[in-house]
C-alpha cells in the first residue's frame, strides 16, 4: 500500500516533511502482483468514484482561492494523495477524511513546486496556472506520470505568454513571472493548435483571476474541463462556453469559499461495463453521467450488447457474441484514448477483425505485447493496431505498463482460461479506487499478494488494497 494515500485517508493533513520516497510505490507495493482467475460469471451493482482527472484539476484550481474549498466526492488514489503533498509544499492546507478534500490556500507562500513530487505526476503542472494568477510567479519542473508519449507543454507556455506571462524553460524547469506592478495577467484571444484538456484547463485557470477577457478558442471540450468550470463558478468566476470549443473567461479580482461535487469518473464507469461485456455478465452502475459514455456506449451496442440507461444509471446486457468494431480516438467527444486499451481487451475475443487506431498519444500500444502473450492476435504498425478476434484468451504473467493498460490486462484476465497474474501493480493505484474490490463484489475471483505466491493456494484471503472502505 502507498503510505500518502493511507496517511490522507485517515484524514491527517498533508504536510511538505512527508518526502518523495514516501510518494513512490512503496517495497511493499512494487512486490504485488494481481492473480485474477478467469471465466466468472460477474453479477450485481457498482457505485462508481468521483473522476480522477477531474479531482487533480480541481485541486490545482482550489489554489486560485484565498479561502477553504470543500471539495466530495473525490477518489482516494495515489495520485490524489501526490497533488496533495504538492499543494502541500507550496503552502496550501490539505486534508482528507473519506471522499472529502478540505484545502485551504490563504497562505500561498512558495511559488516553487518540488521536483521530486512533480516529476512523478504529469497533472502536477496545472499549478502553474494558478499560481501565476495567485502570485505573479511560478517555479513548476516538467511534469511526469504514465510513459504514452510526449505530451508537451508548448501549448500551455504560448498561451501563458499570450496572457503576459514570461516564460522560460532552463533545466526542466518552467520559470514564468508577470512584469508590472501588480503582477497581474492580461485577458487575450488564445487559439490552440489542438484542444489539449490540460492547456485549456491551465490557461483557463490563468484567465480566472486575470484583468479583463480572455478567449481560449478550439478549446478542449471534455466532461472534466466543464467540471473545473463550473468549480470555478462556484467560486465567483466568470466563464461561459465550457464543453464547446470556445471558451470566454471575464477575470475577476477575487474568489470565494465553496462546497463541491466532482463528477463520476467516466473512465472507471467504461471500464466496468467492458467487464460485462468481456464476461458476458449483466451487471449495473449507479452514480453515473450517460452522456459522457456516448462514445463507448455506440461501440458496445455495435458490437451486440445492450445498454440500458435510467438517470444516472447504466445497465448492461451483453450479446452472445462479439462482433468486431473499429475504433478512433479523437478528443471528445470522440472516443477517449483512454478508454482504448481496455476497449482493445474486448476485441481480441469478437469474431472478425477490427482496426484501432491510436491518434492522440504516440506511445499507447505497448500493452499489445502483453494481450499477445495471454493469446491475443493483434498487429502494430505505427499508430494503428490490427486485432484478429480469438476464440479464447489464456491466463498468463503479465506486467502493466501504464494506468490503462492495467485495466486491460485486468479485463482480459477476468476472461482468460486459468490464472492471469499482473505485475507493477503502482499504475492500476493511480487511477482506480478499490478496483478489486469492486470486482469481487461482482463475483469475480482476484487476489492481491506477494510476487512469487503460488496461484494453487487459491483458498488465501483476499488481500485487497484499501480493504477497510466501503464500496
Amino acid at each position: 500500500m502507498y503510505k500518502v494515500t493511507k496517511r490522507i485517508m485517515e484524514g491527517k493533513p498533508i504536510t511538505p516533511a512527508q518526502n518523495s520516497s514516501n510518494l513512490s510505490a512503496s517495497p511493499e507495493s512494487d512486490q504485488q502482483v494481481l492473480q485474477i482467475w478467469g471465466r466468472q460469471p460477474l453479477k450485481g451493482h457498482v457505485k462508481i468514484s468521483g473522476a480522477k482527472n477531474s479531482a487533480l484539476v480541481v485541486m490545482a484550481g482550489a489554489l486560485l482561492c484565498p479561502d477553504d474549498c470543500h471539495i466530495r466526492n473525490v477518489p482516494a488514489l495515489v495520485d490524489v494523495a501526490r497533488m496533495g503533498q504538492i499543494l502541500s509544499a507550496v503552502g496550501v492546507k490539505v486534508q482528507q477524511n473519506g471522499d472529502t478534500l478540505d484545502i485551504n490556500a490563504s497562505n500561498l507562500l512558495d511559488a516553487q513546486a518540488p521536483y521530486e513530487l512533480v516529476s512523478q505526476l504529469r497533472a502536477s503542472f496545472f499549478i502553474i496556472g494558478p499560481l501565476l494568477a495567485r502570485l505573479g510567479f511560478a517555479k513548476v519542473p516538467l511534469p511526469g506520470g504514465c510513459a504514452i508519449g510526449a505530451r508537451p507543454v508548448e501549448l500551455h507556455v504560448r498561451g501563458l505568454q499570450a496572457l503576459g506571462a514570461e516564460v522560460h524553460i532552463d533545466h526542466g524547469t518552467v520559470n514564468a513571472y508577470v512584469k508590472g506592478p501588480n503582477r497581474r495577467l492580461k485577458g487575450a484571444k488564445i487559439y490552440l493548435d489542438y484542444p489539449s484538456v490540460g492547456a485549456t484547463e491551465t490557461l483557463m485557470m490563468a484567465a480566472t483571476l486575470a484583468e479583463g477577457e480572455t478567449v481560449i478558442e478550439n478549446a478542449a471540450q471534455e466532461p472534466e474541463v466543464v467540471d473545473l468550470a463550473n468549480f470555478c463558478r462556484a467560486m465567483g468566476a466568470k466563464i461561459q462556453g465550457a464543453g464547446t470549443n470556445t471558451i470566454v473567461i471575464s477575470g475577476v479580482e477575487k474568489l470565494h469559499a465553496v462546497d463541491y461535487a466532482i463528477i463520476p469518473d467516466r473512465i472507471e464507469a467504461g471500464t466496468f461495463l467492458l467487464a460485462g461485456a468481456i464476461t458476458h455478465s449483466e451487471i449495473s452502475l449507479s452514480s453515473v453521467i450517460p452522456d459522457h459514455l456516448t462514445a463507448v456506449i455506440a461501440k458496445l451496442q455495435t458490437m451486440g450488447a445492450k445498454i440500458i440507461v435510467e438517470s444516472d444509471i447504466v445497465r448492461i446486457v451483453p450479446g452472445k457474441i462479439h462482433t468486431a468494431t473499429d475504433i478512433e480516438t479523437l478528443p471528445y467527444p470522440g472516443f477517449s484514448t483512454d478508454m482504448q486499451a481496455p476497449f482493445m481487451a474486448l476485441l481480441t475475443l469478437s469474431e472478425g477483425d477490427s482496426l484501432i487506431k491510436e491518434t492522440v498519444f504516440e506511445n499507447r500500444l505497448r500493452h499489445v505485447a502483453e494481450l499477445n502473450r495471454m493469446g491475443a492476435d493483434i498487429r502494430v504498425k505505427g499508430n494503428v493496431a490490427v486485432v484478429r478476434g480469438v476464440p479464447m484468451l489464456s491466463g498468463a504473467p503479465v506486467v502493466a505498463t501504464d494506468l490503462r493498460a492495467s485495466a486491460a490486462l485486468v479485463i482480459a484476465g477476468l476472461a482468460a482460461d486459468g490464472v492471469t497474474t499482473i505485475s507493477s501493480l503502482q499504475h492500476l493505484d493511480r487511477g482506480y479506487e478499490q478496483l478489486e474490490m469492486k470486482l469481487q463484489k461482482l463475483g469475480a475471483k482476484l487476489r492481491r499478494v506477494k510476487e512469487g505466491t503460488d496461484p494453487a493456494t487459491a483458498e488465501a484471503p483476499v488481500n485487497l488494497v484499501r480493504s477497510s472502505l466501503n464500496c
